[in-house]
């Protein structure tokens, strides 16, 4: 297997909604694991996800997990997880579903940089950035 570098998301409680959320925009196989197949059964956590991994179709991967109880769980807006191509109908077509019930940050238009963009925080709290590269 190859090295790859990919998104790992942190949620409170809805790893398994946003995973699944996630899934419906980009396609691909989800796969989940929770605390309780994992050696937790009985545990407040044992729902909860442990790890979570989406292999989409056009080579997309994100995984995530839930966060324990008893760990710290801070959002930040220190990162966000970036899409841009050339394929102008599917990263338009990733925009509308992430940007869907969340919060616009900056209007997917055409930038001073020549090329097509937008940032929105998802409805899970996730800041994504969607970039259409023209020329």
């Amino acid at each position: 297997m190859a090295s790859r570098l990919n998104p790992y998301l942190s949620f409170r409680d809805d790893a398994r909604q946003a995973m699944e959320f996630y899934k419906g925009v980009f396609g691909g196989t989800l796969t989940l694991n929770t605390f309780g197949e994992f050696g937790s059964p009985e545990g407040a956590d044992a729902d909860k996800v442990m790890h979570a991994q989406l292999e989409a179709e056009n080579g997309f991967t994100l995984m995530a997990s839930d966060t324990p109880a008893g760990m710290e769980h801070n959002p930040g807006t220190n990162i966000s997880v970036s899409l841009s191509g050339d394929d102008a109908d599917d990263l338009r077509g990733y925009w509308d579903k992430l940007s869907d019930g969340g919060t616009v940050t900056v209007p997917f238009e055409k930038q001073m940089w020549g090329d097509e963009f937008g940032a929105c925080v998802d409805k899970f709290g996730i800041p994504w950035m969607v970039n259409v590269v023209h020329g």
